[in-house]
């Protein structure tokens, strides 16, 4: 299945929908006691949550009115995580790139929330911080259950789903500070989404291809199977030393071909559009805007 957060305007606060095709429904128009975003969704327990979806599945074939997404406007895919764990230099070629040593244990930040946008979201560059402000697709992560200790070969029974995230960085930031937070924290720069697709679509997340194409032009074009750490590595080595709660996004790090790499460099710039996506999700537009 898949959850977006959607409103009938673009100010307006959104609500969590199901997506099918180009189409929505609304999930407080399909069932009683409805959870009013995907994590009330999540931290309902996964028995609550079998029936909940099940129950919304039953109403959609039962003929539930819907609408088009075209007429609709998404907010973040994510939202409200209990926290937002990125990890850096997971692909060798982007390590590589940026001149960074990938050979410790993964590299683990914290994203702010005031950075969660969505797709089709106009995400301002204040030039007056960076004009080095780069894209990275990335695959994300969400966990369903309360995950601690937990093995490899068990650690993907604990994601609820996938989505799409857009790491926007600025680059000047980041090589003048010893950590990765506020580089990369900016007001809308963790645009997610478009959907959160649940797990059982993606059996296997080593297998899904990720892209980013800016102002019409293919940058990054990788699979997820050149990751250094999969996600279930990921999911089991984070959980050995922080108890990751249901809701909880992991950005699992980009490919090569970031803009900083470029010659000449590539950033964002008044004007770009910016999409990232990964096949099995869908296509996550960013707008920029310079201030």
């Amino acid at each position: 299945m898949r959850f977006a957060h959607l409103g009938e305007t673009e100010s307006a606060n959104t609500r969590l929908a199901v997506v099918v095709n180009d189409e929505a429904a609304f999930v407080d128009d399909l069932i009683a006691d409805a959870p009013r975003d995907l994590q009330e969704l999540i931290s309902r327990g996964p028995e609550v949550r079998k029936a909940l979806i099940a129950e919304i599945g039953t109403a959609l074939e039962a003929g539930a009115s819907t609408q088009p997404v075209a007429d609709l406007h998404f907010g973040s895919a994510v939202q409200r995580p209990p926290i937002i764990l990125a990890v850096g230099l997971n692909y060798s070629e982007h390590a590589s790139e940026l001149s960074l040593d990938n050979n410790s244990e993964p590299v683990l930040f914290a994203l702010f929330p005031n950075s969660l946008t969505g797709h089709k979201r106009t995400v301002e560059l204040p030039t007056r911080l960076s004009e080095e402000v780069d894209y990275e697709a990335e695959l994300g992560v969400i966990i369903g259950t309360e995950a601690k200790n937990v093995s490899v070969e068990d650690a993907l029974d604990y994601v609820f789903g996938y989505t799409v995230v857009n790491d926007i960085t600025a680059r000047n930031l980041q090589f003048q500070e010893p950590q990765w937070c506020r580089c990369k924290s900016f007001d809308g720069f963790t645009p997610t989404g478009p959907v959160v697709v649940t797990s059982d679509e993606i059996p296997d997340p080593q297998q899904t291809w990720i892209r980013t194409v800016v102002n019409g032009v293919t940058v990054q074009d990788s699979s997820a199977s050149n990751m250094i750490r999969s996600v279930a590595q990921l999911v089991s080595s984070l959980s050995q030393e922080t108890t990751l709660k249901p809701g909880t996004l992991i950005s699992t790090g980009s490919p090569g071909g970031a803009g900083r790499s470029r010659k000449p460099p590539l950033y964002l710039g008044d004007g770009t559009v910016v999409t990232v996506s990964v096949d099995a999700i869908g296509e996550l537009t960013s707008h920029c805007v310079a201030i």
